[in-house]
């Protein structure tokens, strides 16, 4: 179901959030030294007041009908499609298994055992596996990542992408998708990533953490606060509909006292909410520090937002662009894309499923 071991081409990559529809198709570009993908298509489009609640498709036809939107707008030929559930929706759990058993044979043995890992009856749930490496201090044995989600969170996906004329080659899970990303970007972090400890903040309308040590996830974490507080207290403040109170974010077009007075507070929020967040998993973890954060989502492209969490939180801090290693095709907007950067990563790691 996950896609962690199944990669075929192309793919559009198709992020579906609370807020948006967001579409990108990359191509791989092997005879170019500096750039590996290129950008061919991209596309966002809003989505509905309460499509999408807590991470649950709540208007399938409605999402389904922007995604064909998002497809038309984009100029994309592509059918075939990955597509991701949150983690909220996902159980995972590795476990250790018999190095000599073939694929097959650990998924028979999977399906007889799910039960002691999965709290619902297994004709309820999508279930899939891969094989991280051998287990620690045992080399007749593997770690296996288990993942399994409810059977409505994925279905809905499959049906809001069929009614936009798709297919769905690969339901993945947000974090996977997100560490498939951060690949990209963690060679520019340092001049050796198997040491450092990088963590991921995505801010959209809600937040969550993501940590990934030797460019591996070892800690998610999700949070209620997000852009959501930012843009309700506009509404609030301005008396705007929820649709004037995003545009008019996102071009900078508030009062004066808009800066001072609602984003001012905010930032300094989200620091708050960022440094509770690290201290969660510095008391979850044997970790006591990160290297490095790298802020995603829409808020991310707040200006100066990076320099303010730097300054509160002490370590480097910079804003996620998958694309700068990458060439842009000529039907794509490369300052709209380059202004969406920060909150395209997830559809960036579900279009690189595409390539091997």
């Amino acid at each position: 179901m996950f896609g962690l071991r199944r990669k075929q081409r192309p793919l559009l990559g198709i992020d579906i959030s609370s807020t948006a529809i967001k579409l990108i198709e990359l191509a791989s570009t092997p005879d170019t030294a500096d750039e590996f993908y290129r950008v061919e298509t991209f596309a966002i489009e809003p989505l509905p007041a309460n499509a999408v609640v807590e991470n649950k498709l709540a208007d399938v036809e409605s999402v389904g009908q922007i995604i064909a939107r998002a497809v038309s707008r984009s100029g994309t030929r592509a059918k075939r499609t990955a597509v991701a559930v949150s983690g909220s929706a996902v159980i995972t759990k590795v476990i250790a298994m018999n190095a000599a058993l073939s694929d097959a044979e650990m998924e028979a043995q999977i399906q007889l055992e799910a039960d002691q890992y999965i709290p619902y009856p297994l004709e309820e749930v999508n279930l899939d596996f891969d094989v991280l490496g051998p287990t620690a201090g045992n080399t007749e044995m593997v770690d296996v990542l288990l993942a399994a989600s409810r059977r409505e969170n994925v279905d809905d996906r499959v049906s809001a992408l069929e009614i936009a004329g798709l297919v769905a080659e690969i339901v993945d899970v947000e974090a996977y998708a997100m560490e498939n990303a951060c690949g990209l970007l963690l060679g520019g972090i340092g001049n050796d990533i198997r040491e450092q400890t990088v963590a991921v903040v995505d801010i959209g309308a809600t937040t969550s953490l993501q940590v990934l040590h030797a460019g591996r996830t070892v800690y998610t974490r999700e949070q209620n606060f997000g852009g959501n507080q930012l843009v309700e207290e506009v509404q609030r403040r301005y008396t705007l509909s929820l649709e004037q109170a995003l545009e008019r974010i996102e071009t900078d077009k508030l009062p004066e006292n808009y800066h001072i007075e609602v984003l001012g507070p905010y930032q300094e929020a989200l620091a708050q909410q960022i440094a509770r967040a690290l201290q969660f998993f510095y008391s979850a973890s044997s970790f006591n520090r990160a290297d490095h954060i790298i802020l995603a989502g829409g808020a991310a492209s707040i200006p100066h937002i990076d320099a303010l969490i730097e300054e509160r939180l002490g370590f480097p801090v910079a804003i996620a662009n998958p694309f700068e290693q990458m060439a842009i095709g000529p039907r794509v907007n490369q300052a709209t894309l380059q202004r969406a950067a920060p909150s395209l990563m997830v559809a960036v790691g579900l279009a690189l499923r595409s390539f091997g």
